[in-house]
């Protein structure tokens, strides 16, 4: 699942920046995404890590699943160093050194157990909470550069999160009829759709570390809380601090990747100045006037000046 997601965020990172940039929520990214070869080979790594951490939360609780696909930051930030000749900054090494020492320190702390039901009215609280997340990134999607990166990938994964708590009681149904019937099962679609636009929005505008981090960071917690609070997680007797500390730990390397991330990429336009890549249309089109505007200032210029007079040569002329 790891390497699966790792290598899902990294394609379909690239196909984002290859695509024209969206500042609306509008679905039809996804179609847009789509046209890219490369976004569906990240598509369907992306589907394999969902389908083993399906799988996974059956009997593993929520806040070590959420944690281990967050791991597949390392695995973007390796292959982008690999593959791409993605330069990361010393102090992001360090933070990707903290996000697996977190990992470890929950994976020591889980119990496995089985998940409790969530009833019908955990299945309305879920869609309210999508409905609001769709909401507020209809704004959130107006945002540029790494801001408009960490919101809306703090929103993919609140949308993600909703997915995984809806997929934790689903992983336990008994048959296949049971298991098409539930309406956690459209939850956890109508879920994954959103998270997967948000996603693709928040790698349009900014570093993919960046918002991978912040996805990670927002869809782990929300997650790991109402999985201990309402499905019956569980940590091995005794080893309570061992799981805060992990979480602290993750928590504080994601947020640290979120502040020290730099662009990796940019869309490739005529500008030659990497920052307006990602400035807002407003500035996009005040940097254009006054191009426009410096050069009728040079043009005019060239015309009003005076024609320099030639020598003028007095007496006979020698032969």
């Amino acid at each position: 699942m790891v390497f699966a997601y790792g290598v899902a965020n990294l394609l379909q990172s690239v196909a984002a920046t290859r695509t024209k940039l969206h500042t609306s929520c509008n679905p039809k990214l996804l179609v847009r995404l789509a046209s890219h070869r490369i976004y569906v080979y990240g598509l369907g790594f992306q589907i394999l890590g969902f389908l083993l951490a399906f799988v996974a939360r059956k009997d593993l609780p929520l806040f070590l699943v959420q944690a281990a696909a967050s791991a597949g930051l390392g695995v973007t930030a390796l292959c982008g160093v690999l593959i791409l000749r993605w330069r990361l900054p010393k102090a992001e090494v360090g933070l990707l050194a903290l996000l697996f020492g977190g990992l470890f320190a929950l994976v020591i702390a889980a119990k496995p157990a089985p998940a409790h039901s969530i009833g019908s009215t955990g299945v309305v609280l879920l869609l309210c909470w999508l409905a609001g997340i769709a909401v507020i990134g209809v704004f959130a999607a107006r945002l540029h550069g790494a801001p408009g990166s960490v919101a809306l990938g703090s929103l993919a994964g609140m949308a993600f999160s909703a997915a995984a708590v809806a997929g934790r009681p689903l992983a336990s149904s008994h048959s296949i009829p049971e298991f098409v019937s539930s309406p956690l099962l459209y939850v956890l679609v109508g879920a994954s759709i959103l998270g997967q636009l948000l996603l693709g929005l928040a790698m349009q505008r900014g570093s993919t570390t960046a918002a991978v981090a912040s996805m990670d960071a927002a869809g782990a917690i929300p997650a790991a809380v109402i999985g201990l609070l309402f499905l019956g997680d569980k940590i091995q007797p005794g080893r309570e601090w061992v799981a805060g500390l992990g979480f602290f730990i993750t928590l504080t390397a994601v947020i640290g990747l979120t502040r020290y991330a730099e662009p990796q990429h940019h869309h490739a336009t005529g500008e030659a100045n990497p920052r307006a890549l990602t400035a807002g249309p407003r500035a996009l089109k005040a940097r254009a006037l006054a191009a426009r505007l410096v050069a009728a200032d040079a043009a005019r210029t060239v015309v009003a000046r005076p024609m320099p007079a030639g020598p003028t040569r007095s007496g006979p002329q020698r032969r």
